[in-house]
């Protein structure tokens, strides 16, 4: 595809959530789904079907790079989520098969690229976001190295800087792997890309800590989509300034930038490109709770957004801030609200 493709979307009104989490989770065994890449690829093309999109969005379950990688370190599943390296791992890992739950997730984007008329979309975390992930203290080796300290002088920065390494090899193997499978474009998630672990503080005393930790490792990643003519869908749901998105927007070049409810899409819209479509941003993080989200609250957030965008004149794809989330106790509450947001 090309960006003009989004462009088209956006110009045409789509409006959508991420929401297959929604759909997987009214089947009756989700997590045995999971694991089978048809039944999964079903599930993803319902949701596109439900919410009339041709974008197949998969599950944005940021887990799996992690569990790939740690698998081939001997980690235990059940031991992934909470894992951290404590000391500097080798970055000479060899990397053997995939686990059964990313076939799957593979698997599904093949059932969208071969038996749908469908845009297959891949998924996978950023190596930023994935190195603090794979360390219990990301900010303090990060903070470390924007005043100056090496990998050589301290274990904190040699620690994320091999982390990072690792990360990166972990989410190009990924990429790789959705893009054999079909993927036509891959939403690229780094929610840790904010000012909470790059404060614009740190920024000021190193002008280079963005490109060394964040541009760098995702230009890597840029260079293998656009070899595969695959397009990025870049999406940070983080606390971010507007001199981060515009880093990220002119180094990246992504077709799709998706932001979080914090941003003011309209004042972003300023630095990005009119041929980068922005994507979101509705808080649908708290559309469980009537409480912080009434309905009413959803249409009027809604109408407001989609004046906003159409007065700044941006291209926009009206959206969820993130994925919208199955939670037990407020499924139809949620369903609810996204209907709202979805309404002509």
């Amino acid at each position: 595809m090309n960006a003009a493709y989004y462009v088209d979307l956006a110009r045409q009104g789509l409006r959508m959530p991420i929401g297959a989490d929604l759909v997987l989770h009214e089947q009756a065994d989700p997590e045995s789904i999971l694991h089978d890449a048809g039944r999964l690829g079903a599930v993803v093309e319902s949701a596109a079907r439900r919410y009339r999109t041709p974008l197949a969005f998969p599950l944005m379950d940021l887990r799996l790079e992690k569990s790939d990688l740690l698998a081939h370190f001997g980690v235990p599943a059940a031991d992934v989520d909470t894992f951290h390296f404590k000391e500097a791992p080798d970055e000479d890992v060899v990397f053997g098969e995939f686990l059964e739950r990313h076939k799957a997730n593979h698997g599904a984007v093949r059932y969208i690229a071969e038996r749908t008329d469908l845009l297959p979309v891949g998924m996978l975390i950023g190596p930023f976001s994935l190195m603090t992930k794979l360390v219990a203290d990301p900010i303090t080796g990060v903070a470390l190295a924007a005043s100056g300290v090496t990998a050589a002088e301290d274990d904190a920065v040699l620690l994320v800087e091999r982390c990072l390494s690792l990360a990166l090899a972990a989410v190009l193997r990924s990429a790789e792997a959705q893009m054999v499978a079909g993927a036509r474009a891959i939403i690229v998630c780094e929610p840790a890309v904010n000012t909470a672990y790059l404060s614009p503080r740190q920024w000021k005393r190193d002008p280079g800590l963005l490109d060394r930790f964040v541009l760098q490792p995702n230009r890597q990643l840029r260079a293998l989509l656009k070899r595969h003519g695959v397009d990025l869908i870049l999406h940070d749901c983080g606390d971010v300034t507007s001199d981060m998105v515009e880093r990220l927007v002119t180094e990246l070049e992504p077709a799709v930038l998706s932001l979080g409810s914090s941003c003011r899409l309209e004042e972003i819209a300023a630095v990005v490109p009119p041929n980068v479509v922005l994507f979101g941003n509705l808080p649908t993080k708290t559309f469980y709770s009537d409480a912080a989200m009434p309905l009413e609250e959803v249409r009027r957030q809604t109408e407001a957004l989609r004046e906003a965008m159409r007065a700044c004149g941006h291209p926009h794809i009206l959206g969820s801030e993130c994925d919208v989330l199955h939670v037990p106790d407020a499924a139809e509450t949620i369903r609810r609200k996204v209907a709202v947001m979805l309404e002509d």
